[in-house]
Order: C-alpha cells, then structure tokens, then sequence
C-alpha cells in the first residue's frame, strides 16, 4: 500500500511525466525515467507531508527516491 502511494507521489511531483503505473513497474532508477530534481524536491515535500518523516537530503537519502522498493521499505521500518 505504501510503495502504491508513494507511485501516485511520483506521478504528481512529476507533473504526469512519470506515471504510477511506471513508477511501480520501473527496473531502472526513477531519474532514468524522467523524475527531474525539481520532480525530487517535490516527491520529498509530499512524502514529508503525507508520512511526517524528515528526509535525509545526503547521497544516501536522494538514492532512496530513485528506488520505490527501497523507499517503501524504508518508510515502513519508521
């Protein structure tokens, strides 16, 4: 259920230019597919509103955004 929400956060911080439907069936990071880092400040507002998590902004939590699997299992662990 998260990572299915979190493909609707990426659809929306996309502005459509990555669908849910993409996002969720994605074999290669999110930026390959056009999530732009306009797109990833974005994704980090909306999981930061939607979760009330804080997202780490090093290499390693900008890493997590490109991966839905990674980033789900991550927001579950909180």
């Amino acid at each position: 259920m998260i990572k299915e929400r979190l493909a609707e956060l990426v659809e929306e911080a996309s502005d459509g230019a990555l669908t849910a439907p993409e996002a969720l069936s994605a074999t290669v990071p999110l930026s390959a597919l056009g999530l732009t880092s306009v797109g990833q400040m974005r994704l980090i507002d909306a999981i930061e509103t939607e979760f009330g998590v804080e997202v780490d902004l090093t290499e390693q939590g900008l890493e997590l955004l490109d991966d839905l699997d990674r980033l789900a299992t991550h927001l579950e662990a909180r």
